[in-house]
Order: C-alpha cells, then structure tokens, then sequence
C-alpha cells in the first residue's frame, strides 16, 4: 500500500517534498557543521545565486554573458566599501593614507551607511547590464558577438579598478574589513546569521526566478530563445524582454557579491576576471542549463568538489577539474539534471513495458480460462 500510494503522488507533490527537504537541510546546516565548513558552504549557496540570475539568461533567453563576474564584483565592492569604512572608523582606509590622499573622495561617502552600499550593490550591476543590453539588444546584437561584447566589458572594468588604486585598493582590492553594524565578523554568531542570510537570499532568488519563468513573461523568453524573429512577428519586442532579463540577472550576481565578501572578507579585480566569468557559465552548463534547480546543484557540487581537489591534490586540481568539464560537456550535454531526467525516462519505459507484457499475459490467460 505505502509504494502504490508513493507511486500514485504527482510530480508537483514530489517537487514541493523535495524543496521542503533542501530548504530544512540548508536551514539547519549550523547545528550540524563546523564554522569552516559553514563559510564554505555559504559561498556555494553566492555562487548559486548567481548561476541562477545567468540560467534565467542564458536557459530561458539563449543569451550567453561571459561577463558576469564583473556584476559579482560590483556588487561585491558596494558592500566592500561600507565594510571598510565601518572598520575604519573615523579614518580613511589605510591604502588611501598609502597612496597620499588626506580626505574620502566623494563618492566613497554615501556608503558610510548600509542601506545605501546594499542599493547600490543592486541598482549599479542592473543599470550597467540594462545600458549594454539597451545598446546591444536595440542594434540586434547577439550570438558571439553579445558574447565578446561582455568579455570586453570585463577587461575594462579590471583595467579600471587596477589602475585606480587610491580610490579602489588596485590589485590588492578591498580587504581588512571586520565589523558589520558593531558586531565582529569572525565570531561564531556573525558566521551563522551571515549563513542563514546567505540561505534565505538564495530561496527568495530561486523563487523569485520560477515566478518569472512560469509567468507569461517567462514564456516569452524561451520563445525568444527558440525563434526570435517568429516572436517578433507575433508582436512582441524581444530587446525589451531582453533587457529584463539581463537587468534582472545581473542583480542577482549584485545580490550574490554582497553576500560572498561577508564570508571572505576580500573582493579584488580578479575576481572580476574572464577566468571566473567563465566558471560561472560552466557552473550552469555542468548543473543543467534551463533548469533553475540545475543551477543551483551545479554551483554547489562543482564549488564543493573545487575547494576538496585543491586541498587534496593542490599541484594538478585544475587538471581534475578541466577534464570534468570535459566530460560532462562531451557526455552529458544536458548537465547533471538532464542525466537524471533521461534515466527517469527509462525507468517509466522500462515500466511502461513490463505493464504491456503483464497485460498479455493476463489477456492470453482469461482467453485460455
């Protein structure tokens, strides 16, 4: 009776059992880890927000940006910022000081106060993707050349960050910083609220991203991504929906950044680099593209798996991890989620059949009865 009615429950119930059971494991993650593993599990919960933003863009709409790491880092520099002024007290940051500067330049005011940092941690990566794509989508830029774009998009960013060292702490970044509204951020208790945060940010954005995908605006983006000028014709503008969704992914990857420099306690231009953009893409590609929950599963599996190879194997790990990429892009193309739905597949074949010959074998018995 408890398997038939097991197998009697419909796929939502078993979706809604599921996240029920992955909310409760994130939630409860402090009673049961350690203050190091708990840091190293809140920076896979950051990258996931953003492999969610880059899915809802690269999935759903079929635009591929490689250079989402220079909105984590925008992001993640907001928050710095107020981090390190609040740390400073009533003196500049220390590499000001290094660099000659006796005042705070003007714009680094503002973020002496939280709400302002977390806005602008938000608005500025959203406004800058809605800027490029309002340029890119309008002209009907795409395929690789939206993709180049992005890429130059990251080389400027950096050059300019490095090269402004006195208002951006150049190669060594934003760094130092330990204090958050009077509270030190290497005790245990900041830890654990900076972790539930972390986890509560990650499911409001995975809510967030099936609202929309569900949503008749979703629609609209895998339409786009199936047959852009069918969409057009249809009446609808893809550059606007295009626009949204840039918009809105990047203020996840903001989002993201905020909450990985509480973990860290660094953001510097390499973090902004072509190299992480491009692990971000592969965090989505691994998990399963166009599947939220993909996502989220590849950028903690893969994050998780980065941080034991390079303790385990600290002189070839990026080879493991290279021939990994290789694997599951050349043997599962559809990521780790698509390798799940293809053997369910095969099992209800598999079912489907034994209920065919069962029916037989039943109908060629009641004929001989």
């Amino acid at each position: 009776m408890a398997l038939q009615w097991t197998a009697s429950l419909p796929r939502r119930a078993w979706l809604l059992i599921g996240y029920a059971a992955a909310a409760a494991a994130l939630f409860s993650a402090p009673l049961y880890l350690s203050d190091f593993r708990l840091n190293l599990l809140a920076k896979c919960l950051a990258f996931a927000i953003v492999a969610l933003g880059l899915d809802l863009l690269w999935g759903y709409t079929g635009i591929l940006s490689l250079g989402h790491g220079v909105f984590f880092g925008l992001g993640a520099y907001a928050m710095a910022m107020h981090l390190k002024l609040a740390s400073s007290g009533a003196r500049i940051p220390d590499f000001m000081s290094w660099m000659g500067l006796t005042k705070l330049p003007w714009f680094w005011e503002p973020f002496k106060s939280f709400a302002f940092a977390a806005a602008m941690g938000l608005l500025v990566p959203s406004a800058l993707a809605l800027l490029l794509g309002f340029f890119t989508f309008r002209n009907r830029i795409r395929g690789v050349y939206f993709t180049i774009l992005t890429q130059a998009l990251v080389i400027i960013t950096v050059t300019l960050f490095v090269g402004q060292q006195a208002y951006t702490g150049g190669t060594n970044g934003l760094t130092g910083y330990t204090v958050l509204f009077g509270y030190s951020l290497t005790s245990s208790t900041a830890k654990t609220t900076a972790y539930l945060a972390t986890a509560v940010a990650l499911v409001a954005a995975f809510a967030l991203c099936r609202y929309l995908v569900k949503s008749r605006f979703g629609k609209v983006l895998r339409a786009i991504r199936d047959g852009e000028n069918r969409t057009r014709f249809l009446g609808y503008d893809p550059s606007s929906y295009q626009m949204a969704a840039f918009a809105v992914s990047a203020g996840l990857a903001g989002l993201a950044g905020m909450l990985f420099v509480l973990h860290v306690g660094i953001i510097s231009p390499t973090m902004m680099a072509i190299v992480p953009s491009i692990e971000l893409v592969l965090l989505v590609a691994i998990g399963g593209r166009g599947t939220l929950i993909g996502a989220v599963i590849g950028a903690v599996l893969i994050t998780q798996a980065k941080s034991q190879l390079s303790a385990s194997y600290p002189d070839f790990w990026l080879f493991l991890l290279g021939a990994l990429f290789i694997v599951v892009t050349v043997f599962m193309p559809g990521g780790i989620v698509g390798l799940a739905r293809q053997a369910r597949q095969a099992l209800l074949r598999r079912r489907s059949g034994d209920d065919i010959q069962l029916d037989s074998i039943v109908s060629k018995s009641n004929g001989v009865v």
